[in-house]
């Protein structure tokens, strides 16, 4: 069954910025969507009128502004407070605010629910082009740029042609590297062009389970590991991200028949773990939001951890032993794929010190 929907997003509503409304990349985005009722306005910024924060999410899925930035790169120093451990990335950001799938867990959604309720497209691409560029000149050694913090990179690639321009021009940047993650399976524009070393494609991937429930509207399993083996045969490095772990019931299982068929059809460069983790206050949203879907779902999970990055996650025990779990399934179908943990504590990552994890992850050229 095909789960991606980003491939048939249509916005009910297009935010045309006035003073790009002549610009000719955003006149050929509104065009792709004639249905869409097109508004001019005044201002970046959108406040929505809708009774409740989880209602203000939904109306985002079907907002689109057309819009521009004067930064697309933000710099991230790897500092969350003194319990987690993470290594400093730049997040390029030409869509911004989310993206047309509805992740329960999303910490965007959280973040922009009240003034933000739309998913945005910057369109002056000349000037992260020359951003890009400045920040790469300036570094002596290698810099990474994820795609994949502030957006999903794929989602709406049909609709921006983003990744045709960005991967010919991360080609001739010997230093930087164009970071993709995804949840998607919109790959007919990485399949249409030259692949370079310059940029990595990386899935987020999780449970057949995990995906059904928390991950409404992606790609499915099978989907997205159809996906990275395409990639890989055209000529991309590839990485899986699992993230986040979710202890659902047959977890065990679940993740182990994942494991199986991502390593049995694809040879990635890089896998990254990670578990689930949420602001307080998210799952009462996500309920809001996603009352159907979540059951309360979020709220059972039992994460009474708070780290020092603000968010709770689940007992350092129960995480122990998922990664535990996940690592010992990918060693017996792969002996030498390089094994990271995500945003994880000193703690944790001494106690599995036996599992020579890695320390470049996913984010990392």
């Amino acid at each position: 069954m095909f789960m991606d929907t980003a491939v048939k997003f249509k916005p009910d509503t297009i935010l045309l910025w006035e003073k790009i409304a002549d610009d000719p990349e955003a006149q050929r985005i509104v065009k792709l969507f004639p249905s869409a009722q097109t508004k001019i306005i005044n201002r970046q910024r959108y406040l929505s009128d809708t009774a409740t924060p989880g209602q203000a999410i939904i109306e985002s899925k079907r907002t689109l502004m057309i819009g521009q930035t004067s930064s697309f790169i933000n710099g991230f120093d790897g500092n969350l407070g003194s319990h987690i451990c993470c290594r400093p990335y730049y997040k390029l950001i030409p869509i911004s605010n989310g993206c047309p799938y509805r992740c329960t867990y999303c910490y965007l959604a959280f973040v922009y629910r009240q003034y933000h309720p739309f998913i945005k497209i910057n369109v002056n691409y000349n000037t992260m082009l020359r951003q890009i560029t400045k920040l790469a000149d300036d570094r002596l050694h290698k810099i990474s740029f994820n795609m994949g913090e502030m957006l999903d990179s794929l989602a709406l690639d049909h609709v921006t042609n983003l990744t045709p321009m960005l991967v010919d021009f991360f080609s001739r940047l010997p230093n930087a590297f164009l970071m993709l993650l995804t949840k998607s399976a919109n790959i007919g524009n990485l399949l249409s062009i030259k692949p370079n070393n310059q940029t990595v494609v990386s899935w987020s991937i999780n449970s057949r389970e995990a995906i059904t429930q928390y991950e409404l509207d992606t790609a499915d399993l099978d989907e997205r590991i159809n996906a990275a083996r395409l990639c890989q045969q055209h000529g991309y490095r590839i990485r899986f991200r699992i993230d986040p772990g979710i202890l659902h019931p047959n977890w065990q299982t679940a993740y182990a028949d994942m494991i199986q068929k991502m390593l049995t059809s694809t040879e990635p460069e890089n896998i990254t773990i990670g578990m689930l983790r949420l602001v307080p206050g998210h799952s009462r949203l996500a309920i809001q939001a996603y009352p159907a879907e979540t059951e309360e779902s979020l709220q059972k999970q039992n994460l009474t951890d708070l780290a020092s990055d603000g968010k709770l996650r689940y007992p350092e025990d129960k995480r122990i032993e998922f990664y535990s779990h996940i690592i010992g399934t990918i060693r017996s179908f792969n002996k030498t794929v390089p094994v990271s943990l995500c945003r994880e504590t000193p703690h944790v990552l001494n106690t599995l010190k036996d599992r020579r994890l890695n320390p470049t992850c996913n984010c990392l050229g």
